[in-house]
């Protein structure tokens, strides 16, 4: 039972958030500030996903096979390769890493 009373909260959450999002005025958007905020939100979002997802086990910080995955991405990024090309580097590294033992 507890579940479905999370289900209902999460989605009562879900609509009052929009509804507030609905309610704010539109001159309020409009502002540079806003507009900049709501650009880099979901980027450190997903950052920090991403972040906790890699270096995170529970409750302790750990460096495994998945870091060498991350270094392996930023290093294709910053060689500009195209997002399918810097996906698979990561997931190659980190494959090969944890078959050595790693």
């Amino acid at each position: 039972m507890s579940i479905w009373i999370a289900i209902a909260a999460t989605a009562v959450g879900c609509y009052l958030v929009k509804l507030v999002g609905l309610l704010v005025p539109a001159h309020t958007l409009e502002r540079p500030l806003v507009q900049k905020l709501a650009a880099l939100l979901p980027v450190a979002l997903l950052a920090a996903l991403t972040a906790q997802q890699t270096f995170g086990t529970g409750q302790s910080l750990v460096l495994d096979a998945r870091a060498a995955g991350i270094a392996a991405a930023a290093v294709a990024l910053v060689l500009r390769a195209p997002f399918l090309v810097v996906v698979a580097a990561a997931v190659a590294v980190t494959a090969g890493v944890r078959a050595l033992g790693g």
